[in-house]
């Protein structure tokens, strides 16, 4: 299958995707809402551990961002994945610095081991 180019301007649209992925309160918010489908402010407030203001202001963000929909239900607005990229890219990421993490576990224990072998 052939690439297509990537041009300047959906280098700009992917940059503002990344950015929205960049910060850990959102990527708190997103862990949250990936594996249970909707949720409350109040839920993903009790998830997270962040407050309602915080929490608040970054499903705004999200969902502005088109990461997240949102519905109306009752009193109370629901929030969803609605990228399932987003998913997809946190997985991805996620996979690959637990690879890092062991690559450099195996690393220290190698090094251990050899520090503590005596030398003749």
């Amino acid at each position: 299958m052939k690439q297509r180019p990537i041009t300047d301007e959906l280098l700009a649209l992917m940059a503002e995707k990344f950015r929205m992925l960049s910060d850990p309160t959102r990527l708190a918010i997103l862990r949250a809402l990936m594996h249970s489908g909707e949720k409350t402010v109040t839920q993903v407030v009790a998830e997270t551990g962040h407050s309602v203001a915080n929490v608040s202001k970054h499903l705004k963000q999200l969902a502005t961002g088109g990461l997240l929909a949102r519905r109306k239900e009752g009193p109370f607005v629901k929030y969803r994945i609605n990228d399932p990229v987003i998913e997809k890219i946190c997985e991805l990421v996620c996979d690959s610095l637990r690879r890092d993490l062991e690559e450099q576990v195996r690393k220290t224990n190698r090094a251990l081991r050899q520090r503590k072998t005596p030398k003749n």
